[in-house]
């Protein structure tokens, strides 16, 4: 998995969606945060390639200035790229933006990297070292520069054709977060791929699909789905050549390698005219939903220019697995997608696991375009087929007859609403005053005194402008109370200084005087 966006532009349908391009796409149009206005002609790069442009807003109005940031990072620990639209940037700081994007560039690139894995491979068993804190395989001329690193010995070819093994995750859940399939998800996958007919796989940030895509490919002569993986770890370059693998930024449909990794991209999609292809991807749950699913689109729109004229309206196959809290979100920019009940779990998440129960279960679901009854779910797991619903549903999703509809979405019961005229989750509960369903113990929205600083409507405590104006006074008065003593510490050190300074004079003319006085 490479995961919560903020944002909701307006939802394009069928071909228009995916031929919408680079388009300004906003976020946060509620009572104020931060909105992405998506991928601008000319941006400026960081490490992670160009940047996106974003705004603040304040009750669906743009409120400042427009800047760019990285579109890889949330957090400016990782990345702390940051340029206002209209600021006219130096050449100097250009040159240092520059000379720091390319100190920031791994230290071998992808066709070094198959050259050292081509020597590694053979090497006698006892030589093939892998460095666990540089995450590199090591060729003997370079152990003495990993002097007092930590090493892994004896790396046999099963290692190597599984480097999600080999290789420590990135678990930084707003950027990477590679929290791995767990077999059992993995090879649900990978069967239902090969059920439905498809035998190329476009891996977007799904390493472990990937590796095991291959590794079928290379122990089985028959066995014909090939899979292409492309992910922001460059590690990966390690193992796998440049038509296996390409170094890309889901984000902002960035491809560091240039126009050649994007042509493999294209062929890749263009073998067999584009059919039997199906995109799968796993994005980090921290990550932009406007800006995943722009590229996305990116991504489909490439697969249908590979495609015969009179197929334009057709989407390329996707699985994009995801918590199935964004679903609305997910709906807004692909609306002929609907959510499968399958959860996903992972090996090294301690929540997202199968086999828990109630609110312990996994929330990862596949969200896919295919018709919804082609996919056929393990029964032995509990899943079963709603004959009224036309689709597989978890054990514990009740068929509502009010609803017409398979309605949970986290494995439990749900229950009808009569006042809400929907089914919601079995621990909440109507309440009258919010005129909705909320758990028994929330904090009501609308209630009768408004805002909890000044008491009116309309906003809350944190964007209060009476409250920006207190704190505002505050300062200011915080300010004058540090500078009188400061001052009066001045003037008392002023006066010091120059009394020292007239004493000092007085006694080198003294001196003088002495100096000159007849013996």
């Amino acid at each position: 998995m490479a995961a919560n966006g903020t944002g909701a532009p307006e939802g394009l349908r069928g071909a228009e969606a995916a031929a919408a391009g680079p388009r300004q796409e906003r976020a946060g149009a509620g009572a104020g945060g931060l909105a992405l206005l998506g991928a601008a002609p000319g941006a400026p790069s960081c490490p992670h390639g160009p940047a996106l442009l974003f705004v603040k807003m304040s009750q669906g109005k743009e409120e400042g200035r427009r800047f760019y940031a990285c579109s890889a990072c949330r957090d400016r620990k990782d990345c702390n790229f940051f340029q206002w639209e209209d600021e006219k940037v130096s050449e100097t700081r250009l040159a240092a933006r520059e000379e720091c994007n390319r100190n920031r560039q791994p230290s071998f690139t992808h066709r070094q990297n198959v050259e050292r894995y081509k020597s590694f491979v053979l090497l006698p068993l006892s030589k093939r070292k892998f460095c666990q804190e540089c995450q590199q395989l090591l060729l003997p001329a370079e152990w003495e520069k990993h002097c007092g690193h930590q090493f892994l010995c004896d790396i046999s070819i099963a290692q190597l054709k599984s480097p999600s093994q080999l290789l420590y995750p990135l678990e930084n859940k707003k950027t990477n977060a590679q929290y791995l399939f767990a077999d059992r998800s993995c090879h649900f996958l990978l069967d239902l791929i090969i059920a439905l007919g498809f035998r190329r796989v476009l891996s977007v940030g799904t390493p472990r699909l990937h590796e095991m895509i291959q590794s079928k490919a290379s122990q089985k002569e028959d066995f014909s789905v090939r899979s292409l993986l492309l992910d922001i770890d460059f590690r990966y370059s390690q193992f796998y050549t440049e038509d296996e693998f390409c170094h890309y930024n889901m984000f902002n449909h960035y491809f560091f390698g240039g126009e050649a990794a994007h042509e493999t991209c294209r062929k890749f999609l263009y073998q067999d005219k584009g059919e039997r292809v199906i995109m799968v991807t796993d994005p980090p749950f921290g990550g932009l939903v406007e800006a995943l699913a722009s590229s996305f689109k990116k991504l489909m729109t490439m697969w249908r220019e590979t495609k015969k004229e009179g197929h334009d309206n057709q989407e390329m196959p996707v699985f994009w697995i995801f918590p199935y809290f964004f679903e609305s979100r997910i709906l807004e920019f692909f609306p002929s997608f609907s959510m499968m009940d399958y959860q996903v779990d992972y090996d090294n998440h301690a929540l997202y696991k199968h086999g828990k129960t109630g609110r312990r279960q996994s929330p990862v679901r596949i969200f896919t375009n295919i018709i919804p009854s082609m996919i056929v779910l393990p029964v032995e797991e509990g899943y079963r087929f709603c004959t009224i619903c036309q689709r597989y549903v978890s054990s514990g999703n009740q068929h509502c007859e009010i609803c017409n509809s398979c309605t949970s979405k986290d494995g439990r019961r749900w229950k009808h609403c009569a006042l809400c005229n929907k089914c919601v989750k079995p621990s909440w509960f109507h309440c009258n005053n919010c005129n909705c369903c909320a758990l028994q113990d929330h904090v009501c929205e609308r209630t009768e005194a408004g805002c909890f600083v000044c008491g009116k409507a309309g906003h809350k405590r944190s964007t209060c402008p009476s409250l920006s104006l207190t704190k505002t006074a505050r300062q200011t008065d915080k300010k004058k109370r540090q500078k009188t003593p400061k001052k009066v510490k001045m003037g008392i050190c002023k006066k010091s200084a120059m009394k020292h300074a007239i004493f000092f004079r007085k006694r080198i003319k003294n001196k003088k005087k002495r100096c000159n006085l007849p013996c």
